[in-house]
């Protein structure tokens, strides 16, 4: 059989779940019948498209197989800046502006790059925004099957 390896072309299917077992992301519909009714992730190995280490996981692999691959947050998104987490005066906002928890607000950088920032607290006087990505400090566990490798 054929091993997933850099540059091959590869479909999978993926739960992925953080240390106290919360799943995050998949590539399957828990809502059917069968395991495998969402759509398979398709990416090129070493493309940069995925995380380095869940690439590093597939390559190797063989389609039908399953393994599952644990990611230390250096490794996943990084580890969580609290210097990210700024706060900033409601009144800055349009009023008619929704400001929910959760919610992902564009700012900008010092550069004039648009930056995301998530909406992480709303007072009456102040917005938390949170310019870390959502899983920053995470180690993540991806259970992957291969399917396809072309």
């Amino acid at each position: 059989m054929v091993q997933a390896q850099p540059g091959s072309k590869v479909k999978v299917h993926y739960t992925g779940r953080l240390a106290d077992g919360k799943v995050f992301d998949s590539s399957l519909d828990s809502s059917g019948d069968s395991p495998e009714i969402g759509e398979p992730l398709e990416f090129v190995i070493g493309s940069g498209q995925m995380i380095p280490a869940f690439e590093q996981g597939v390559i190797g692999m063989e389609p039908g197989e399953s393994k599952t691959v644990n990611i230390p947050a250096e490794q996943a998104y990084g580890p969580h800046h609290s210097q990210a987490v700024i706060e900033v005066e409601r009144s800055q906002f349009p009023p008619s502006m929704p400001l929910e928890v959760g919610s992902v607000v564009q700012g900008n950088a010092p550069n004039g790059e648009q930056v995301p920032f998530t909406v992480v607290e709303v007072t009456a006087s102040l917005v938390t925004l949170d310019r870390n990505h959502p899983l920053a400090g995470q180690d993540l566990t991806f259970e992957i099957k291969l399917l396809q490798v072309e």
